[in-house]
């Protein structure tokens, strides 16, 4: 049984069709198109028609109102009402302005694309004339987005989406900046210096211009040196170092020589740098052979023949 039929007995309230109404993608419902006097016998909620889309109107008359209450509150359907003779059903709206879409924006950049990166600054490089939009919930989507990812100069393609259409597509010129803490020399760096005796800073910077900077130090057993000059200022980047060979190249070593149970020790001359467990060429001072052999330690190389 409907409630309306229900209570149809004790229903005396006057009712009145309202002059107009605004509503939302969901439909229209019978509170948004009638009024009651009676606060003690509110109206159902009760879906009677489709919206209209954005920019558009649906005009109802009484006659189109009591046939669309026909099926789902035929006692009402049949009330002679007051009121208006006919209402103007529109949408919500409201104002999408920039500073609004730029927060969008930058939520899902940062969310689906920067992500631990670093913190995402958008701006537009050309003013967003505000849009009308429904005043409802509603999700942005990019559509377009560079292959390269999230670069310094981007036009941003999006549409945003409610819950039943799509209130459409826009695009906007952006400039992006990507920051984060970065090691930077505090002063000039020279090549062969080791880094735990650098002076080394964090500054905020732009990864975007600076892609390659590092946020942090490998941990490594051994020690790290330059293996370039770094002025003052200038981000650290994966090739400005390198572990600090064990072994280098010029060296005379202690090489022990393993032929199965035979060991025999010997003077080699190391042939260039390396790092422990890492195979180096070298050579016999005295018969002028080269072989290879294993580092392991400052002194001395394991030879397997």
């Amino acid at each position: 049984m409907c409630w309306l039929c229900a209570c149809a007995p004790a229903f005396a309230a006057t009712l009145s069709l309202l002059p107009g109404a605004a509503v939302t993608g969901d439909g229209v419902f019978l509170e948004q198109l009638l009024a009651t006097d009676d606060a003690k016998a509110p109206l159902p909620h009760l879906r009677v028609a489709d919206a209209p889309a954005v920019g558009q109107s649906l005009v109802l008359t009484r006659d189109q109102v009591t046939a669309l209450l026909q099926k789902s509150a035929p006692e009402l359907a049949t009330t002679n009402w007051t009121g208006s003779p006919q209402i103007r059903v529109a949408r919500r709206t409201r104002q999408l302005g920039e500073s609004e879409l730029k927060e969008l924006l930058t939520d899902v950049l940062q969310r689906e694309h920067v992500r631990q990166r670093g913190e995402l600054e958008l701006a537009f490089t050309r003013p967003w004339a505000a849009v009308t939009i429904p005043d409802e919930t509603f999700s942005l989507k990019l559509l377009d987005l560079p292959t390269s990812g999230v670069g310094a100069n981007m036009i941003l393609r999006f549409e945003l989406r409610g819950a039943r259409e799509t209130f459409g597509t826009w695009s906007a010129v952006t400039q992006a900046r990507v920051w984060r803490d970065v090691l930077v020399a505090g002063g000039p760096l020279k090549r062969g210096q080791l880094l735990a005796d650098a002076d080394l800073l964090r500054e905020r910077r732009d990864l975007l211009l600076s892609r390659e900077a590092l946020d942090a130090l490998p941990r490594v057993v051994t020690a790290l040196e330059l293996v370039e000059n770094v002025p003052a200022g200038v981000p650290l980047t994966a090739r400005s170092f390198r572990v600090r060979p064990l072994v280098f190249r010029g060296q005379t070593l202690e090489a022990l020589v393993r032929d199965g149970a035979l060991q025999i020790s010997t003077k080699v001359e190391v042939l260039e740098d390396g790092l422990p467990g890492q195979f180096v060429r070298v050579r016999n001072p005295q018969s002028r052979r080269e072989f290879r052999g294993k580092v392991q330690n400052e002194t001395i190389i394991l030879v397997q023949l």
